[in-house]
């Protein structure tokens, strides 16, 4: 997990990919927020059309690359939750998420982990790539 962690915040823009809601991909910029428990947690809002194509298709993946070319893919299903806790964790270290939901107990900022997760860096170095499952 330490591996993965490390990947997405020295590469904080990422890429998720999610089924929209004409059943077709899409892609869009994301962040990871923070890891817990072995939980790689997102956070969103209710209003936004990322998380009603979660609701309906939850199954996404997340692609990022770093400057020297190497990448990783992170899958899993979306569990959605809304724990106090970890939204304060995440304000306190996102000013940006701050500035958008400013409080943990916004109505609509919400959170969510993959479960079922797999992930694989890799580069082109010829040596096989690194799987990981969480």
């Amino acid at each position: 997990m330490k591996d993965i962690v490390t990947f997405l915040k020295e590469n904080p823009v990422q890429y998720l990919s999610t089924v929209g809601p004409d059943g077709l991909p899409q892609v869009r910029p994301f962040q990871f927020m923070l890891e817990q428990d072995g939980r790689l947690y997102f956070c969103t809002s209710t209003q936004k059309e990322v998380y009603q194509s979660l609701q309906t298709h939850p199954y996404c993946e997340l692609c990022t690359s770093s400057p020297s070319f190497a990448w990783i893919r992170v899958a899993g299903k979306a569990v959605f939750c809304d724990d106090p806790a970890i939204k304060a964790q995440i304000l306190a270290q996102s000013p940006l998420v701050k500035s958008i939901y400013h409080t943990a107990d916004n109505p609509i900022f919400t959170l969510f982990y993959l479960e079922h997760g797999r992930a694989m860096i890799g580069d082109f170095s010829g040596n096989p790539p690194r799987i990981f499952a969480f």
